[in-house]
């Protein structure tokens, strides 16, 4: 290209092609404008730090839309935008992962949602016949008979807003666990209003004051007596509050007694049960958190805690995302969880073995899953057991096309 044409062609991402040019940029924020907010009471509490945990192994779990065969078995994905929400960008602003991690906090915060389709060839009011381009997470704020008004994301203004979308195609997604997690005087409810509490009398106790109680010489019972306690009260403050190092003084017949020590309380033992009961509830334990969990640990909070959700997620995605034809058809939407991220290295030789040798997978499906890339060898992608030799008919069946006239040829020279 010539120096004529690099500078006709150039772009700069500061510049623009033609830096005259004055772009309409819409409404701005200082913040990320579409991102899930919590609310109060998870947002300032360590259910937040459970709630995120369990959002993110949800959104690990791969989402497609798939081809079924006449047994009702899994074929093969199908290509197309449904699946490129599903596995690519859901949006202009979210990855596939990053809008299911939405997705899975904003039900678990809220517990219930809306999935609504933002862009789509044609309009769902009047079709059932389209493709869905891109997909937000919106926020139920009133139900209708065969409606719903929700607050979703308009990329193209840049803020949220409130619209009226159809029940038809709106995957409405409710939480599994909402009566354990959402219900106002549910168990993880409980937990938050008394850790809200712990917070209050730890900030009572950090504010700052000193509660102590000054023993006076003289009794109070007369106003000018009281004036005068005051003055000294008075007197005191100024002291301290002027003086660099807070120190003051006291007469010798004055006493103080200081009243700021921690009154014993059972609210500790109480976030501390509620605490163990969430767990239970969800079928998670500390290890799981703190990344310490053994196999059986994790295969029970896979699931009790994060299956349940992502097929509720998958269900309604099914029910409004594929019409009946296409259901008819055979195409639906499937979760799958790879249950090999849990194995260990020294273990996973042996199962290769196994699953190869019993003619699960082939010794290319292995590779992939380990992260090798696909052997070009002759029979990597044959589901047969390496350890036996082929028979003659395996033989006779695995050869080209042609070759046994060019065998009996070269036989008859």
């Amino acid at each position: 290209m010539g120096l004529r044409d690099r500078i006709a062609h150039a772009w700069n991402a500061f510049m623009g092609r033609d830096p005259t040019i004055s772009y309409r940029t819409g409404y701005g924020n200082a913040q990320r404008p579409d991102r899930a907010r919590l609310h109060y009471g998870n947002e300032r509490s360590f259910v937040g730090a459970i709630l995120n945990r369990i959002a993110l192994d949800c959104a690990a779990i791969r989402i497609e839309h798939v081809q079924l065969d006449n047994d009702g078995r899994y074929e093969k994905p199908i290509k197309g935008c449904l699946n490129d929400c599903f596995n690519l960008a859901a949006n202009a602003d979210q990855t596939s992962r990053a809008f299911f991690q939405d997705v899975y906090m904003s039900l678990m915060d809220e517990g219930c949602i809306a999935i609504v389709p933002t862009d789509c060839d044609t309009d769902p009011s009047y079709t059932g016949c389209y493709d869905i381009y891109s997909m937000r997470v919106g926020r139920i704020k009133e139900w209708f008979p065969d409606m719903v008004r929700v607050e979703v994301f308009n990329e193209a203004k840049g803020q949220k807003e409130e619209v009226m979308v159809m029940k038809s195609f709106v995957a409405i997604v409710e939480n599994p666990f909402y009566q354990v997690m959402n219900q106002y005087n549910s168990t993880l409810q409980r937990l938050i209003r008394k850790l809200n509490l712990l917070d209050n009398i730890d900030e009572q106790s950090a504010s700052g004051k000193l509660d102590l109680i000054i023993q006076l010489p003289y009794s109070l019972k007369s106003p000018a007596k009281k004036a005068l306690a005051n003055e000294r009260l008075n007197d005191i403050e100024t002291q301290l509050k002027d003086s660099q190092l807070g120190i003051a003084y006291i007469d010798a017949t004055e006493h103080v007694t200081q009243l700021n020590r921690a009154i014993e309380n059972k609210l500790l033992d109480q976030i501390e049960y509620y605490t163990n009961q969430v767990y239970s509830q969800f079928g998670i334990t500390p290890a799981v958190l703190d990344g310490t969990a053994k196999e059986e640990e994790m295969l029970n909070y896979y699931n009790r805690a994060v299956e349940p959700i992502v097929s509720a997620v998958v269900d309604a995605m099914k029910w409004k995302f594929l019409t009946t034809n296409a259901r008819s058809r055979g195409q639906s939407i499937f979760f799958f969880h790879n249950v090999f991220k849990l194995v260990p290295a020294n273990q996973m030789a042996d199962i290769a073995d196994k699953f190869t040798r019993n003619e699960i997978l082939s010794s290319n499906e292995v590779r992939g899953i380990i992260g090798f890339k696909p052997s070009k060898q002759e029979g990597a992608d044959e589901l047969r057991n390496k350890n036996l030799n082929k028979s003659n008919e395996e033989i006779e069946e695995s050869k080209p096309e042609g070759s046994e006239n060019k065998e009996e040829n070269q036989n008859g020279v």
